[in-house]
Formats: C-alpha cells, structure tokens, sequence
C-alpha cells in the first residue's frame, strides 16, 4: 500500500513516526512551507518535515493544492490513501476523490463535538472531563465526513493544551495503525456523524491571551492551561507582560478583581478575581526565564497588593 502523509504540527509527529517504524509504506510527505519566525526572521520548517527527512522522504510543500500542477505531482505518486493529521489546509474534492481508500483524517475530538482548528484547547476551556480522538474519512465539509474509529480519552486538572495534544496524538497514531489494515479490506463501519450534535472551534488569536480578573478563577485557571503552550495567558507588571504559566483555583472571599495577595507554601502569591483566587504557581517576566512563583515574588517585593491591570 502506498501512503501519501500530509501534517504540519508536533500533533503529526508521532503518527508520522509510527507508520515509518511500522513499514506501513508511506511515500511521501506534504507539510506546510516553512515560515519565518524569532526575532531573526529565520525560516523554520515545520516539525513534520525534520521528521520526513530522517526517514529520507521526500516532502513537498506547497502553498495550496488547488493548481493542476501539484495535483499532477500527487497523481504521480500513485497513493492508494491518503492520511491527514493537522495539515493546515483544506482538500480540494479532486485529491480527496484521487486514492482508492480515500482520505483518512485523525482529529482530536469526539466527532461531530468540536470541528474545526483548535478542539483541545476548546475542550479545556469548557471544563470537560474528557475529549477524545476520532479516525474519519474527509469530505467537502469541515470535519463533517463519515467516523471509522474513536476513542475517548480522560482530561486531568493539569492537562494543558500541549500536554493533552501530546496524548491524543500517541493515541491517534495507535488508533490508524490499528485500524488501517481492516479498513482496505473492506471490514470497518463508517458512522454518520449527527451534524445536529456538531459543535465548531476557531482559530486562536494571540490577544485572548490577556487576562480578565473579573472572571471567576476557575475559568481563568482553564485558560491558563487551555492556552499553554500558545498563544499564553499574561497580565502586566510594570509595563511588562507577565505570563501566568500555571496555576490553581482557590476559594476565597471575593475581593478586588486582579489584587495581589500573599499566600502560604509553594504558590506564594494569588491574584483575587470575580469568584475566588487564581493562585500563581510559576511565571515568566517577558525577557526573563520561567521561574516558580516564590522566586519570582523575592525579586518583586513590591507586587503584593498592587492591582494587576485588567483587559
């Protein structure tokens, strides 16, 4: 069999690595152009490429696939399926009708919740007490194509969005291997996903980033967790951005939105909100390294009782 692999992000990392580990005949790969990024405006490749490479394949990254020209190049490489795991662009019908065994996508969600760019950190930011990862062959529409396979996955309280791509990637990867080989010889079930239950997700800007301290500290802890890695969640201290890196809801008296106050142990200092107190656990001062939040609060005597901006 022979498999064309399109994937972008570390969430297609293992997927990758795992078919190549398997033999399982990938002959190619499609990624992303490689982007400027840092304050040098360096190109970086995608992960996925370094990945390719290793393995020496050959990787192709094109800016969209709609051209004649590289549906000729895909054509040529004769793939009998095609796998899919966050390769950031949409197939035009042609590639999806060019394999025999179609487009298979790993998504990580249990379909038809959460279509769409960004689920796990969707899934945090709801509270939900689990998620999962679906195998679904792609259509026209956005996440809307038939299921083959899912499985459901347990979200814990220190889960954040990269922690939790991370597992549900291991577990995507594993979840194709397995389900490949019943799936080209005919043996699996497609289910109709319920567009009724559907649920969609956008794309994550950077400046939701910033924290609103009249929000209860249980949805600001989610956030915490739900935008680590990226975009982060940061507040200012003088003048500076402050990201809150991690943290843990406390109850508390309801005080001054965004007041600093000294705690005991290990976390040092919360911050009161609308609804309790979002203790600080480790923070980074933009242009410093991340430290755990006593450290940080021996430099910064001054920050108890200050009031942090709110957005």
């Amino acid at each position: 069999m022979r498999i064309v692999f399109m994937g972008t992000p570390e969430f297609a990392v293992i997927p990758l690595e795992l078919l190549m580990l398997n033999r399982a005949g990938v002959v190619a790969v499609y990624t992303q152009p490689d982007k400027e990024a840092g304050r040098g405006r360096a190109l970086v490749a995608p992960p996925v490429k370094a990945v390719a490479l290793k393995y020496g394949l050959t990787v192709y990254q094109p800016v969209n696939l709609k051209s004649v020209e590289e549906r000729d190049k895909l054509t040529a490489l004769k793939p009998d399926i095609i796998v899919v795991a966050a390769f950031g662009q949409i197939l035009p019908q042609a590639i999806l009708e060019m394999p025999r065994y179609g487009c298979l996508n790993i998504h990580p969600s249990l379909l038809p919740k959460y279509r769409g760019v960004s689920p796990v950190p969707a899934a945090i930011l709801n509270g939900d007490e689990f998620t999962g990862v679906s195998v679904m062959m792609l259509d026209r529409g956005v996440d809307t194509g038939p299921v083959l396979v899912q499985v459901q996955v347990s979200i814990t309280g220190w889960d954040t969005t990269g922690s939790l791509t991370e597992k549900l990637s291991r577990i995507g990867a594993q979840l194709l291997l397995e389900i490949l080989p019943r799936w080209v010889k005919g043996q699996v079930m497609l289910q109709t996903q319920d567009d009724v239950q559907a649920t969609y997700t956008r794309l994550i800007d950077k400046e939701v980033g910033e924290i609103e301290w009249n929000r209860p500290a249980v949805e600001l802890c989610r956030q915490v967790r739900a935008y680590q890695p990226w975009p982060g969640s940061y507040t200012r201290w003088q003048g500076k951005q402050l990201k809150i890196i991690e943290a843990i809801p406390l109850e508390g008296q309801s005080g001054t939105p965004g007041r600093v106050v000294l705690l005991a142990g290990d976390m040092a200092f919360g911050v009161e909100t609308g609804a309790g107190i979002l203790g600080v656990v480790r923070v980074q001062m933009e242009g410093k390294r991340a430290m755990m939040a006593g450290e940080f609060l021996r430099g910064q005597r001054q920050l108890p009782g200050v009031v942090l901006p709110d957005n």
